[in-house]
């Protein structure tokens, strides 16, 4: 480990740039040193998904100006797993940071696999580090320690410096049998809430996904043998849905259709390249067998098991299609069976919905976790909570992974527990952990950056909220000539585009546009006229008001002058 500097001035602070006040777009930075000297580590670099405020963009980034700008800073990139939300903006912001990335074999794979596909040439220095073997960057002494979710491989990451010992999460919950992978490392975090002669972990940075659930999360095992016995009293087709990361789940459908006489069959590109990483890295066995898509149509109704993607109601993925009735190879048919075998992510309610209704229209029968045991959580409630506490014995806890109502109930249960420093600390809170007591010192800039198509765009970019306006409100378009001395040449034109064609009389939108328009170009002097943003901006004003006059709504309008 890097010796302490010995100026009596170096802190370690906390700096969350997403993931604290949202679930998702985890981005979270530890610094060590003085404060004008610091060394930065950062823990996962995720995306978030976009909503409807977000009309068209592909995927939601963090904010990352305040860590570019001390990019020769940054010693580090450590990924706790594999989900989009914890390393899915790696390939699009490196470039702008520059750090070596450090990540378990499967999270490795998987992301050299997405660079394969998508990073254009792109190169990353990535450093495989195995759960339980200390490694160092820079001043950090770091040791990944084994947890349970939802994917392979995640971890929690215990974090030293000569100033004391902090443990972040990840995402985790408890599971005895979590099919693919240990269970949470029990024995590892009492070793370290034991540490130096009992001194316990000074600082946990800590999950409040689920802080709201009382009791512990079922099993994962308790799922697969729920989805057996679903699989298995199935008289026709059945279809299962769920995270394409979720490989316990995928191992669990396998094993259940192969226990009922079935064939298993796998749709979907993304789940398909998981499966392929999960048996590169010895998650499942080199001979897991399943078929493709395109064997499906010709097994029997009573034969086959689907596993597919779309499980959050995206309309490119499997599910999606075969609602529609537009899969190429896979339709369902009245009386067959389709599991939804996860969450819905808040936000995508209507879209889950819009699917599962259409597979019921088709007489498709649909169960969901509301019906059966055929999901569980990947995240601890607040009996896995109390177990933590008693394992790490912190001196204080920082709630991360969770909106603000998230956060400010995780600081109330922990001083309920007996954890006095407790508090919450926001995106661009600067928080100083050691030496404690832990508190807000400071704050960075912080924000959301959007990947719209090829471009990244600034979180506030026009283009957005232009996209946003054009949902509510349509546009319209109009052209008009003017001689260089102000002469009108020819009457308006326009167009109008997500507004109504007429009025409440049958009058044509446009035309009345293109009379307003008219009207207040014959009002200003012809040598005003002269001034082209002086008439544009007339023309646009009549145009809007005479669109809100018959409409109610104030659409965005554009006006191009042409000087003949």
């Amino acid at each position: 480990m890097a010796k302490a500097q010995k100026n009596g001035r170096s802190e370690l602070v906390y700096l969350p740039l997403g993931g604290a006040g949202e679930i998702g777009m985890n981005l979270y930075l530890y610094g060590y040193g003085p404060p004008e000297r610091r060394q930065w580590l950062m823990v996962d670099l995720g995306v978030t998904f976009p909503g409807d405020l977000e009309p068209g963009v592909d995927v939601i980034l963090p904010d990352t100006r305040f860590i570019e700008e001390e990019r020769s800073n940054l010693v580090g990139v450590v990924l706790t797993h594999a989900h989009e939300d914890h390393f899915g903006a790696v390939i699009d912001l490196w470039e702008d940071l520059g750090a070596p990335i450090y990540a378990t074999p499967f999270t490795a794979a998987l992301l050299k696999t997405k660079l394969a596909e998508y990073g254009d040439g792109l190169v990353l220095p990535i450093h495989e580090v195995d759960t339980g073997q200390p490694f160092e960057v820079g001043p950090f002494a770091l040791e990944l320690i084994a947890m349970a979710h939802s994917i392979p491989e995640p971890n929690a990451l215990a974090i030293r410096t000569p100033l004391g010992l902090v443990v972040h999460t990840g995402d985790w919950k408890l599971d005895p049998d979590p099919v693919v992978g240990p269970p949470s490392d029990e024995a590892r975090l009492r070793a370290l809430g034991g540490e130096d002669g009992g001194g316990g972990v000074d600082v946990l940075v800590c999950d409040s996904t689920n802080v709201f659930r009382d009791g512990v999360s079922p099993s994962e095992a308790e799922v697969g043998r729920s989805l057996e016995a679903l699989i298995k009293s199935a008289q026709r087709r059945v279809a299962v849905t769920t995270f394409a990361s979720n490989i316990a789940r995928v191992l669990s459908v396998a094993n259940a259709a192969r226990a009922a006489g079935r064939e298993f069959v796998v749709a979907g590109r993304a789940m398909l390249r998981l499966i392929q990483v999960a048996i590169d890295t010895g998650h499942l066995p080199p001979d897991f067998r399943f078929l493709p898509q395109e064997a499906y149509e010709r097994l029997p109704r009573e034969k086959v098991v689907l596993m597919c993607t779309g499980s959050q109601g995206e309309p490119r993925a499997a599910v999606a299609r075969i609602a529609a009735d537009q899969h190429p190879h896979i339709s369902l048919s009245p009386g067959d069976r389709m599991i939804f075998s996860s969450r819905t992510i808040p936000g995508n309610e209507k879209a889950v919905a819009r699917v599962q209704n259409a597979l019921c229209e088709q007489g498709v029968e649909v169960i969901t976790d509301a019906q059966a045991l055929v999901h569980v959580t990947g995240h601890p409630r607040r009996g896995e909570l109390e177990r933590i506490y008693r394992w790490c014995r912190p001196k204080a806890v920082v709630p991360m992974h969770g909106e603000m109502r998230h956060l400010l109930e995780h600081v109330r249960f922990a001083r309920a527990c007996g954890i006095e420093q407790a508090i919450v600390v926001r995106n661009g809170d600067v928080a100083r952990l050691l030496p404690g007591p832990a508190a807000v010192i400071d704050e960075a800039p912080s924000g959301r950056s959007y990947r719209d198509g090829d471009l990244i765009l600034e979180g506030e970019d026009a283009s957005v909220r232009e996209r946003r306006k054009l949902a509510y409100c349509g546009i319209v378009f109009v052209s008009l000539a003017l001689s260089e001395n102000g002469e009108i040449v020819s009457e308006a034109e326009a167009v109008v585009d997500g507004v109504p064609s007429e009025d409440d009389e049958g009058v044509p939108m446009e035309e009345i546009v293109a009379s307003a328009v008219d009207g207040a170009l014959n009002s200003i002097p012809k040598a005003r006229r002269r001034d082209a943003a002086l008439v544009a901006e007339a023309a646009r004003r009549a145009a809007r008001n005479a669109v809100a006059a018959a409409w109610g709504k104030r659409p965005i309008v554009k006006v191009v002058v042409h000087a003949v």
